[in-house]
């Protein structure tokens, strides 16, 4: 099981209360499970929920975020750490230095960015943590989809994609993490496509 789960998520909190409630809960299970909590350090949206969610359990909760939203006064001021950077860069980098276990809530284009970096990582052999997307409402069944899709087209691996997790289930995700082995396979390049 992680020690330290870094979660990428929504500084909006979408359409639906069911994204807050589920935010929710995650962050009270994390807590529950004596996981530590690691993310972008802001008190609004999704972000702001699950922080509050680990510390009103009793949990742990590291916070990374750029001095520019320091300014801004989005930073959460309760949380067990707040480590402030310089670069959006240096946030995403101090994040993966913090954990062991990576897990995308519903967010925009910045938990995107975020989630796959830390995929194409693992597909360079950089790391080989776990990393899952938390299905609430069927809000990545377009992305599973697509992700099968580049599966089909041969621009990703069929074992690198079977090692991301999608599902509902908060239990099966920390089950499937709990048991998770992993294994790097070399990033799929075409000899046809390498000149001489």
């Amino acid at each position: 099981m992680p020690t330290a789960l870094c979660v990428y998520c929504g500084s909006s909190s979408g359409n639906h209360p069911e994204y807050i409630e589920q935010a929710r809960a995650f962050g009270t299970e994390m807590a529950r499970r004596g996981i530590a909590l690691v993310y972008g350090g802001g008190k609004v949206g999704l972000m702001g929920t699950v922080a509050d969610a680990v510390l009103a359990a009793g949990g742990k909760v590291i916070g990374v975020i750029p001095r520019q939203l320091v300014d801004l006064e989005v930073a959460h001021a309760g949380l067990t750490e707040l480590v402030v950077v310089d670069t959006m860069h240096q946030r995403k980098t101090r994040m993966f230095e913090l954990s062991d276990a990576f897990v995308a809530l519903p967010g925009g284009y910045g938990t995107m960015d975020e989630m796959f970096e830390m995929l194409t990582w693992a597909q360079l052999g950089l790391h080989r943590y776990p990393c899952a997307f938390l299905d609430v409402r069927g809000y990545y069944t377009q992305l599973r989809a697509m992700m099968d899709h580049m599966v089909a087209e041969r621009f990703v691996r069929p074992e690198q994609r079977e090692s991301v997790w999608f599902g509902q289930d908060m239990t099966q995700l920390f089950d499937w993490m709990d048991s998770y082995q992993g294994v790097h396979t070399p990033k799929w390049i075409d000899r046809s496509s390498v000149k001489a």
